[in-house]
């Protein structure tokens, strides 16, 4: 299970407008060795995209917060996510709908109580999150779910099996994988 705290463009977008912040001041503060003045302005705007490309570092979100004059956390999201859980997609996203969008104490409950199969593995995923949003000393209590998906990850390793049928035939038997992913932010 991985997790770590990235950039929110949408929090980012907002701080900047507010504060009437240019995209080449804030290339200015994340210019370090290996990223100079253009390839910086290049990086923002693409972060204000929403395309992460070149994926921003701990250091960068940072000297973005810095430049802002904000805390971290008020431009960050935390995201954790479960690879490769043993788990047809399909049956996971049942129990994202449920979730999506609420606070996280409320979808902990829900969690709690939900009859899948599905409902530990994704409360593992959100607990994770929320350890790792603690961490960078947010406040737990206004967390809420800003994305909760699903990815298919292929036939499970181990898995292909044939079962028998009629006239000599056999069919496949395909046990399914799927990533978890959830995103909590700061209201």
């Amino acid at each position: 299970m991985g997790h770590e705290d990235m950039l929110s463009v949408t929090k980012l977008k907002e701080v900047a407008q507010r504060q009437r912040v240019t995209i080449e001041d804030l290339a200015r503060g994340i210019v370090r060795g290996g990223l100079d003045l253009q390839d910086a302005i290049s990086a923002v705007r693409n972060w204000q995209r929403g395309l992460m490309r070149p994926l921003p570092k701990t250091e960068d979100v940072q000297k973005l917060a810095g430049t802002l004059s904000v805390e971290v956390r008020e431009i960050s999201d935390w995201h954790s996510s479960y690879m490769y859980a043993p788990m047809s997609a399909r049956k996971v996203r049942l129990v994202m709908t449920l979730i999506r969008g609420r606070r996280v104490q409320d979808a902990i409950d829900l969690l709690k109580f939900t009859r899948k199969r599905a409902a530990p593995m994704v409360s593992q995923v959100l607990k994770a999150a929320m350890a790792d949003a603690d961490e960078h000393q947010a406040d737990v209590g206004v967390l809420y779910i800003k994305e909760a998906r699903a990815d298919e990850a292929g036939i499970r390793i181990g898995t292909k099996r044939w079962i028998a049928k009629d006239r000599g035939r056999a069919h496949p038997i395909r046990k399914k994988a799927c990533h978890i992913h959830v995103t909590v932010s700061q209201e």
